[in-house]
Protein backbone atom coordinates (compact mmCIF):
# COMPACT_ATOMS: atom_id res chain seq x y z
CA UNK A 1 0.00 0.00 0.00
CA UNK A 2 1.35 3.41 -0.95
CA UNK A 3 0.33 5.48 2.04
CA UNK A 4 1.40 8.79 0.43
CA UNK A 5 -1.02 8.19 -2.43
CA UNK A 6 -3.72 6.96 -0.05
CA UNK A 7 -3.56 10.00 2.23
CA UNK A 8 -2.11 12.92 0.26
CA UNK A 9 -3.56 11.76 -3.06
CA UNK A 10 -6.82 10.92 -1.31
CA UNK A 11 -7.03 14.42 0.13
CA UNK A 12 -6.48 16.02 -3.28
CA UNK A 13 -8.90 13.51 -4.83
CA UNK A 14 -11.57 14.51 -2.29
CA UNK A 15 -11.05 18.25 -2.78
CA UNK A 16 -11.21 17.88 -6.56
CA UNK A 17 -14.35 15.74 -6.43
CA UNK A 18 -15.92 18.18 -3.96
CA UNK A 19 -15.22 21.17 -6.22
CA UNK A 20 -16.51 19.35 -9.30
CA UNK A 21 -19.62 18.33 -7.33
CA UNK A 22 -20.24 21.96 -6.41
CA UNK A 23 -20.17 22.79 -10.13
CA UNK A 24 -22.22 19.82 -11.38
CA UNK A 25 -24.75 19.37 -8.57
CA UNK A 26 -26.63 22.67 -9.00
CA UNK A 27 -27.47 21.77 -12.59
CA UNK A 28 -28.66 18.26 -11.76
CA UNK A 29 -29.64 18.13 -8.09
CA UNK A 30 -30.59 21.67 -6.98
CA UNK A 31 -33.85 21.54 -4.99
CA UNK A 32 -35.08 24.67 -6.77
CA UNK A 33 -33.72 24.65 -10.32
CA UNK A 34 -31.97 21.32 -10.98
CA UNK A 35 -32.89 19.00 -13.81
CA UNK A 36 -34.25 16.50 -11.27
CA UNK A 37 -36.24 18.99 -9.16
CA UNK A 38 -39.62 17.43 -9.97
CA UNK A 39 -38.34 13.91 -9.33
CA UNK A 40 -36.96 14.96 -5.94
CA UNK A 41 -40.27 16.58 -5.01
CA UNK A 42 -42.24 13.52 -6.09
CA UNK A 43 -39.96 11.13 -4.19
CA UNK A 44 -39.30 13.21 -1.05
CA UNK A 45 -39.79 10.17 1.19
CA UNK A 46 -36.55 8.66 -0.18
CA UNK A 47 -34.31 11.56 0.87
CA UNK A 48 -32.91 12.65 4.21
CA UNK A 49 -35.19 15.12 6.02
CA UNK A 50 -32.29 17.61 6.20
CA UNK A 51 -32.30 17.77 2.40
CA UNK A 52 -36.06 18.34 2.25
CA UNK A 53 -35.92 21.29 4.62
CA UNK A 54 -36.25 24.75 3.11
CA UNK A 55 -33.49 25.80 3.08
CA UNK A 56 -31.69 22.44 3.33
CA UNK A 57 -29.95 21.85 6.66
CA UNK A 58 -26.27 22.54 5.94
CA UNK A 59 -25.16 20.64 9.05
CA UNK A 60 -25.74 17.44 7.06
CA UNK A 61 -22.66 18.37 5.01
CA UNK A 62 -20.43 18.26 8.08
CA UNK A 63 -22.08 15.32 9.82
CA UNK A 64 -22.51 12.95 6.85
CA UNK A 65 -21.59 14.14 3.36
CA UNK A 66 -18.04 15.42 3.93
CA UNK A 67 -16.91 12.60 6.28
CA UNK A 68 -18.24 9.91 3.95
CA UNK A 69 -16.70 11.69 0.96
CA UNK A 70 -13.31 11.85 2.68
CA UNK A 71 -13.45 8.16 3.58
CA UNK A 72 -14.46 7.25 0.03
CA UNK A 73 -11.63 9.37 -1.43
CA UNK A 74 -9.02 7.81 0.87
CA UNK A 75 -10.21 4.31 -0.02
CA UNK A 76 -10.33 5.16 -3.73
CA UNK A 77 -6.85 6.68 -3.70
CA UNK A 78 -5.53 3.63 -1.85
CA UNK A 79 -6.99 1.38 -4.52
CA UNK A 80 -5.57 3.64 -7.22
CA UNK A 81 -2.12 3.28 -5.65
CA UNK A 82 -2.45 -0.50 -5.90
CA UNK A 83 -3.62 -0.67 -9.52
CA UNK A 84 -1.69 2.32 -10.91
CA UNK A 85 1.21 0.19 -12.21
CA UNK A 86 -1.21 -1.73 -14.44
CA UNK A 87 -2.46 1.47 -16.10
CA UNK A 88 -0.54 3.03 -19.00
CA UNK A 89 -0.01 6.52 -20.32
CA UNK A 90 0.80 9.87 -18.81
CA UNK A 91 -0.01 10.28 -15.12
CA UNK A 92 -3.24 12.17 -15.76
CA UNK A 93 -4.30 9.53 -18.32
CA UNK A 94 -3.75 6.74 -15.78
CA UNK A 95 -5.92 8.70 -13.37
CA UNK A 96 -8.51 9.29 -16.09
CA UNK A 97 -8.61 5.54 -16.72
CA UNK A 98 -9.12 5.00 -12.99
CA UNK A 99 -11.96 7.54 -13.13
CA UNK A 100 -13.46 5.45 -15.92
CA UNK A 101 -13.18 2.34 -13.77
CA UNK A 102 -14.88 4.06 -10.82
CA UNK A 103 -17.60 5.30 -13.17
CA UNK A 104 -18.24 1.75 -14.37
CA UNK A 105 -18.59 0.60 -10.77
CA UNK A 106 -20.97 3.49 -10.09
CA UNK A 107 -23.08 2.36 -13.04
CA UNK A 108 -23.01 -1.24 -11.79
CA UNK A 109 -24.20 -0.12 -8.34
CA UNK A 110 -26.83 2.18 -9.85
CA UNK A 111 -28.22 -0.70 -11.87
CA UNK A 112 -28.37 -2.79 -8.72
CA UNK A 113 -30.17 -0.10 -6.72
CA UNK A 114 -32.47 0.60 -9.68
CA UNK A 115 -33.84 -2.93 -9.29
CA UNK A 116 -35.05 -2.26 -5.76
CA UNK A 117 -35.64 1.49 -5.52
CA UNK A 118 -38.67 2.78 -7.36
CA UNK A 119 -37.05 5.94 -8.68
CA UNK A 120 -37.58 7.13 -12.26
CA UNK A 121 -34.98 6.19 -14.87
CA UNK A 122 -34.23 9.88 -15.35
CA UNK A 123 -32.83 9.96 -11.80
CA UNK A 124 -30.40 7.14 -12.56
CA UNK A 125 -29.36 8.57 -15.93
CA UNK A 126 -28.60 12.03 -14.56
CA UNK A 127 -26.80 10.59 -11.53
CA UNK A 128 -24.57 8.65 -13.91
CA UNK A 129 -23.92 11.79 -15.98
CA UNK A 130 -22.82 13.62 -12.83
CA UNK A 131 -20.69 10.65 -11.82
CA UNK A 132 -18.92 10.61 -15.19
CA UNK A 133 -17.91 14.26 -14.84
CA UNK A 134 -16.80 14.03 -11.21
CA UNK A 135 -15.05 10.65 -11.48
CA UNK A 136 -13.15 11.41 -14.68
CA UNK A 137 -12.06 14.86 -13.51
CA UNK A 138 -11.03 13.85 -10.01
CA UNK A 139 -9.41 10.67 -11.34
CA UNK A 140 -7.21 12.67 -13.72
CA UNK A 141 -6.12 14.95 -10.86
CA UNK A 142 -5.45 11.92 -8.64
CA UNK A 143 -3.21 10.47 -11.35
CA UNK A 144 -1.34 13.75 -11.71
CA UNK A 145 -0.80 14.32 -7.97
CA UNK A 146 0.16 10.69 -7.38
CA UNK A 147 2.98 11.01 -9.91
CA UNK A 148 4.17 14.19 -8.15
CA UNK A 149 4.24 12.66 -4.66
CA UNK A 150 5.27 9.12 -5.60
CA UNK A 151 6.57 8.64 -9.14
CA UNK A 152 5.75 5.29 -10.77
CA UNK A 153 8.56 2.85 -10.06
CA UNK A 154 9.76 4.64 -6.90
CA UNK A 155 7.65 2.60 -4.49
Amino acid sequence: MNWRIAFIGGGVYFVTAFILSLIVAPFIHSPDTGILVEIYRATAVFWRPELNANPPDASLMFRVLIPSGILAALLGAGIYGLIRPSLTGAAWKRGLKFGGITTVFFIIHSLGFRRVLNLPDEFWIWSIVGSVIVNLGSGAVLGWISQKISPVGSQ
